[in-house]
């Protein structure tokens, strides 16, 4: 081998060493497995899934410990009482949020998932209150919504009983209840503008949980080397960027300041008022960014979610039966399902929870970081740490949900039937960064279930022995096999 070539090899090995060394040097982090040079702990990490084996270092590290995911360590918060004393009790120290590697170079550090600091602070509460002004979590978006299950059960009759991929449809239903409070219109289920905007979300949703994903946002060099699967995701977000870009064109050249229709007219008259602060986070940039995550926090989770659940329902046919007889003892065939009705549905309120509870959609939660130096427990964080507030470990809690790996609606149900809540079931995470769109997916995931189930019994395409209910991967989230089902009307 050429000397020279030796010789840029060791020199670049030696500044790995250097910059690891320094980082495990840092603060007085908790315990961990002992970490190798440059590849940290990712010998001891399974990433088909990262959640289970935090699991098995937790049994021997305990509720707080440290893990190198490449050079950078990563503290992992396992287990009810260390999460919630992190992101409750300490929730403004541990807000920082860890950009994903395939969004930095196109959201900038803008909108409301990966931001930080000021501009992170100022649209959050810019969206949570116009959200609510819209209706976020009132009679009026309930009407939305249940308009929207609607048009759903036209579009699953035109499938005629035959077997068909829920994918699409189960994906275009929330992203309407989006488009309408965004847009103040809804799209048709075979709009081209439609069906192209869905298929770039989708591409993203699953790029951003593959491997390689996991692989750039450990080692980011590997973007120079790999740029395939990057460019991939920065090209569909560029193009929902300028689609939105021409919503907002319509948006100005129609506004009328003293009459709002919808987020993105709120958002222009507020960057109409703070036109003269040279600080003012309302920007057309901060818009787009901000819109796109609205469209991720309130489609593909909830999207996933109703997937997964039908595939659920199709597994345990009994537990379906016994939804349908609650269903139409309460609600009946001749009217909509109503948020109201939920009080009186426990069994269908503890299957509901029970499949997000069992699916454990975002295992590790979303990536976060310290926002400074934080004294935790015994320990010393350094500021910008990443920090993962497993999610798992309190929705697969043993003690909480016995026999937390099986379907079980009983984990929410008490010895009379009656509907049990839990302070362990947290899907949506909490504290400061918790979803902006709790709600909503809440009232979706109710009114759109109670009314397929209402209106049609699921029948599966293979045996039920068949279907399997493991994910197909696992990564940021966890997304279901493929499967086929039919719609038959009641």
């Amino acid at each position: 081998m050429d000397p020279t070539v030796v010789l840029v090899l060791c020199l670049s090995c030696l500044l790995l060493f250097s910059l690891w060394k320094q980082s495990h040097g840092r603060g007085n982090l908790p315990p961990g497995p002992t970490p190798l040079p440059v590849l940290g702990n990712l010998l001891q990490i399974d990433f088909k899934d990262v959640s289970k084996s935090l699991t098995k270092l937790s049994k021997v590290y305990g509720p707080v410990f440290t893990v190198y995911l490449g050079m950078k360590p990563t503290v992992v918060m396992y287990g009810y009482e260390a999460v919630k004393e992190a992101l409750v009790d300490l929730g403004e120290e541990f807000s920082g949020r860890k950009d994903l590697a395939v969004n930095q170079k196109v959201n900038k550090g803008l909108g409301v998932i990966f931001s930080n600091g000021k501009t992170w602070k100022d649209t959050r509460r810019f969206s949570l209150m116009t959200l609510r002004n819209f209706g976020m979590g009132k009679r009026s978006i309930e009407e939305r919504v249940q308009e929207e299950a609607r048009c759903l059960m036209e579009e699953l009759r035109k499938t005629n009983a035959s077997p068909c991929d829920p994918t699409f449809i189960l994906g275009a239903a929330p992203c309407n209840v989006i488009c309408s409070v965004i847009f103040q219109s809804r799209f048709e289920y075979r709009d081209a503008d439609f069906l192209k905007l869905m298929e770039k979300f989708n591409e993203n949703f699953r790029l951003a949980n593959s491997r390689s994903a996991q692989l750039f946002t450990m080692f980011p060099i590997f973007h120079y080397f790999l740029p395939g699967r990057r460019n991939k995701a920065s090209k569909n977000i560029v193009y929902i960027k300028n689609y939105v870009l021409e919503k907002v064109k319509e948006h100005q050249e129609s506004l009328d300041i003293n009459n709002p229709r919808d987020f993105i007219d709120c958002f222009l008259i507020k960057m109409e008022q703070e036109k003269d602060n040279p600080q003012s986070e309302f920007t057309i940039d901060n818009l787009l960014v901000t819109v796109i995550d609205l469209f991720i926090a309130g489609t593909e989770t909830t999207s996933t979610t109703l997937r997964y659940g039908l595939l659920l329902l199709l597994k345990y046919p009994e537990v379906t039966a016994k939804v349908q007889e609650e269903i139409e003892r309460v609600i009946g065939r001749h009217r909509s399902p109503c948020m109201q009705d939920r009080s009186r549905m426990p069994y269908t309120d503890a299957v509901i929870h029970e499949i997000q509870r069992f699916i454990d959609l975002i295992p590790n939660n979303v990536p976060r970081t310290t926002t400074g130096d934080v004294k935790f427990r015994n320990y010393l964080i350094p500021k910008g740490t990443p920090i993962l507030p497993s999610l798992t470990s309190m929705l697969k809690d043993d003690k909480e949900f016995p026999n937390p790996e099986e379907f079980d609606p009983g984990h929410f149900l008490d010895k009379s039937g009656n509907f049990k809540k839990s302070d362990y079931f947290l899907p949506f995470s909490t504290g400061k960064r918790a979803c902006v769109g709790e709600a909503l997916a809440r009232m979706e995931l109710f009114l759109f279930l109670t009314t397929i189930l209402q209106n049609f019994t699921l029948k599966p395409h293979v045996d039920v022995k068949d279907l399997d209910t493991t994910p197909l991967v696992s990564g940021l989230g966890r997304v279901p096999r493929s499967y086929k089902l039919s719609f038959i009307p009641v």
